[in-house]
């Protein structure tokens, strides 16, 4: 167990719950998963009360994972009935997809925090570049017509999002799109990806952290219960908040303003990896 005292406690609960709002209204007006914000917000309050360097990158990406497990549903469903869930899609990726998050998680226990902060930094940054980006990649007017090629590229696409403790939206949406599906199709699908990475992604985060010491109290694996259970009721609420204004808001401006504090989070986390 970790020796934080009441004040430290309370301080990281105090940034969680103000960190999951954030996380929630992002959500919901750009379309981003709230593991994006959650994982580095975590990570530096963790890292401001002196917990464990080795265990903070990966205590916050295993929790953010756990509370993606039950967001994830609530977005697919939504999606669902609007009828913006790709099935045969979902058939296609989806089996790559999971696999790549239960290896993601399981490898964990073999990535020290600096891999985990070099990989969330450099991924991060490339998705604030393509966020801040006039213009869409397009890669192809089609997906690859070869499974093989499919498998690789949602293999990946899961191994990487559970490694950085994100769902679906972050990484899919802009691949999917670079492959010209229908942006509707592609945020629907990857909120149903989010479930598919979330589940294997946090059991194989539990087992890697299983008799790991040092970690706080009520955490299974690395994932902690209580940040969890703070995070979720924030996220969950304020998500619709989001996706209200993004009806009266010209998101394009939030959009960019994001994608910089992104890019600039992503840099402090490179940063923090390389020093």
């Amino acid at each position: 167990m970790t020796d934080l005292s009441t004040l430290q406690i309370l301080m990281i609960l105090a940034g969680l719950a103000t960190t999951s709002v954030v996380a929630g209204i992002l959500a919901g007006l750009l379309g981003v998963g709230g593991g994006i914000v959650l994982v580095p917000a975590l990570f530096w309050l963790l890292s401001a009360t002196h917990f464990p360097p080795e265990l903070s990158m990966h205590m916050a990406v295993a929790t953010s994972l756990a509370t993606i497990v039950f967001t994830s549903v609530s977005s697919a469903r939504a999606h669902y009935r609007r009828g913006s869930v790709d099935v045969s899609l979902l058939r296609l990726w989806g089996p790559g997809i999971a696999l790549g998050a239960l290896t993601g998680g399981l490898a964990a226990r073999y990535i020290d925090a600096g891999g985990l902060k070099l990989i969330f930094g450099i991924i991060a940054l490339l998705v604030s570049l393509n966020m801040a980006s006039p213009r869409a990649l397009v890669i192809s007017d089609h997906l690859p017509k070869s499974r093989l090629a499919n498998g690789a590229i949602s293999f990946a696409t899961g191994t990487f999002s559970a490694l950085m403790g994100i769902g679906g939206g972050t990484l899919s949406v802009p691949l999917l799109t670079a492959f010209s599906v229908d942006i509707r199709r592609a945020v629907g699908t990857a909120a149903a990806f989010g479930f598919l990475i979330a589940v294997p992604a946090t059991l194989g985060f539990i087992v890697s952290g299983l008799g790991v010491p040092g970690r706080p109290p009520a955490s299974l694996g690395y994932v902690n219960l209580i940040g969890a259970a703070v995070i979720l009721p924030f996220t969950v609420g304020f998500a619709p908040v989001g996706a209200r204004l993004a009806h009266r808001l010209d998101t394009i401006w939030i959009k960019r303003a994001f994608a910089v504090f992104l890019g600039i989070t992503s840099i402090r986390m490179l940063m923090s990896a390389l020093g």
